[in-house]
């Protein structure tokens, strides 16, 4: 069974900017807990993921998580594939968890199994497909397939790789991993919009930018904000 993407996170270098500046652009419910820095985020949305948000102790960071049986063995194996752990194996009450950087750089994190309470019902922005790319496209899929069981099935054009993870049924959300047209590496969540230009305006009106305006794929639209700390976060919609 392939684990689930179950959680996304913001780590900027002021928390509470970013709390208020993601609650305005998308209209999520932000519940900020600054006894220990960070925000919950539910997007309200009835399906997806919610989130969270904090400030980061080193570099500025966007990610996820994903939902494993065992943190320990998980990151065990990520070392064995040729990952570094950033975080170690921790446990902060509601969660058993560890970040750790792919053998691209990408910072990811996996947590342990919970009964927490799930997107709200709502009318609010869902946050429901990941992105992680990297300068090696063929390596990451291999390194995400054997990690977490994921059946990656790709696309491959004359200027790109582009592998996807269907969107299950059950838990979790859809995905990709592709190369990178930098060859930097990059973790990107992305919000399901009607439009963009709402999104856009409200993000630059509150200190952010248009990262990368509305582009074609084959079989969406997307586009990136980035927002006043320099991270980004991605807006899709199916093509018309």
């Amino acid at each position: 069974m392939a684990y689930p993407v179950v959680h996304f996170e913001i780590n900027g270098t002021d928390g509470q900017a970013l709390e208020k500046f993601y609650a305005e652009v998308f209209g999520w419910h932000v519940r900020s807990l600054p006894e220990i820095g960070y925000a919950t985020i539910d997007t309200h949305a009835g399906r997806g993921i919610n989130g969270g948000i904090g400030t980061a102790r080193q570099d500025p960071f966007v990610t996820f998580y994903v939902e494993t049986p065992d943190v320990d063995a998980t990151l065990a194996k990520a070392e064995s594939l040729g990952a570094k752990t950033v975080v170690p194996v921790s446990d902060v009450g509601v969660a058993r968890f560890a970040l750790f950087a792919d053998p691209q750089g990408n910072v990811m994190g996996i947590v342990a199994p919970s009964e927490g309470p799930g997107v709200s019902e709502g009318n609010g922005v869902a946050v429901d497909w990941f992105e992680v790319l990297g300068p090696d496209a063929s390596a990451l899929k291999s390194f995400y397939s054997e990690l977490y069981g994921w059946d990656l099935h790709g696309e491959e054009g004359a200027e790109w790789v582009y592998y996807h993870l269907d969107n299950p049924a059950d838990r979790g959300i859809g995905g990709g991993v592709g190369a990178s047209p930098d060859g930097q590496p990059h973790v990107t969540p992305y919000a399901m919009v009607d439009e963009f230009q709402t999104y856009l305006d409200r993000a630059e009106s509150l200190g952010g930018e248009t990262a990368i305006p509305p582009t074609e794929a084959p079989g969406i639209t997307f586009a990136q904000i980035r927002d006043p700390q320099g991270l980004l976060f991605g807006l899709w919609k199916p093509a018309e």
